[in-house]
């Protein structure tokens, strides 16, 4: 079952490392870069392997059976 959460953004666009790292799905910004790199992170329905990869409201980031959807927030 897919677990679902809504990503709000102060800011726009921020590094994917970072959503993944304080949303809590990377322990440290150096484990959320591995898991990108190994090919774990799926960005709009397709494997990202950019660590740096900007990360704009309107995205959808899938790792395992978690989907985050992002919003520019306040």
């Amino acid at each position: 079952m897919t677990e679902n959460r809504i990503v709000y953004l102060t800011h726009a666009p921020v590094e994917l490392y970072k959503v993944l790292k304080f949303e809590n799905l990377a322990s440290s910004g150096g484990e959320a870069k591995h898991m990108i790199a190994d090919g774990l992170v799926r960005v709009n329905g397709r494997v990202e392997t950019r660590k740096r990869k900007k990360i704009f409201s309107g995205d959808v980031i899938e790792i395992d059976d978690i989907r985050l959807d992002v919003c520019l927030g306040v």
